[in-house]
């Protein structure tokens, strides 16, 4: 059975998954937020160093991860729109292609970090490099911590009596497309910015 509270999820002191989470949330984006400003700050003192690092990252692999998980993001919004209308086929189908969505990511981004570990790339082979594992690893830890997440929802949702709270789902979904928000602030700054 899915439960919903409607009285407490339409008060802004009670957002889904509770205040707890977007204090989360907002404090993700601006550790973020002050990584991409250092990024851009030492960019401008050595501008030439990041122009020529910035060559050698695959924009066709940064392309197709950020289409990605925007399409991810969409599936993810259609599954809450499911969940809301206690439709429980049409939940369960777009959690998958969302799970899908960040697996297809995670796995591109394995393969783009092998690439730069065969070419010699490393954390310490510039302070372009140093950001971008160090960004780039962050966020991934962020989406596998996501699809656990969302692999957990949908898990509750296959058991014979399905027992998800929407507020618990709507904050899921906050999580993943606070991975969303960050890539679609990573990959321009990282990969076209200089």
């Amino acid at each position: 059975m899915m439960k919903t509270d409607n009285a407490s999820s339409n008060k802004i002191f009670y957002p889904p998954g509770g205040i707890l989470l977007w204090i989360i949330i907002f404090l993700e984006l601006i550790t973020f937020g002050m990584g991409i400003i250092a990024f851009v700050y030492y960019g401008k003192q050595d501008s030439e160093l990041f122009h020529l690092s910035k060559l050698n990252l695959n924009k066709t692999i940064g392309v197709i991860n950020t289409l990605l998980l925007l399409t991810s993001g969409f599936f993810m919004a259609e599954s809450v729109k499911g969940i809301r209308h206690l439709n429980l086929q049409k939940t369960k189908s777009y959690l998958q292609l969302t799970l899908m969505g960040g697996l297809l990511f995670t796995i591109l981004k394995g393969i783009e970090y092998f690439q730069k570990i065969q070419a010699g790339i490393t954390l310490d082979t510039n302070l372009f490099y140093t950001f971008y594992w160090l960004l780039t690893g962050f966020h991934l830890a962020h989406i596998v911590v996501g699809m656990i997440i969302l692999y957990f929802m949908y898990h509750q949702l296959t058991k014979k009596i399905a027992t998800v709270d929407v507020d618990d789902f709507e904050a899921s979904a906050a999580f993943w497309h606070m991975c969303d928000l960050i890539w679609l602030l990573l990959f321009p700054v990282l990969y076209l910015l200089y």
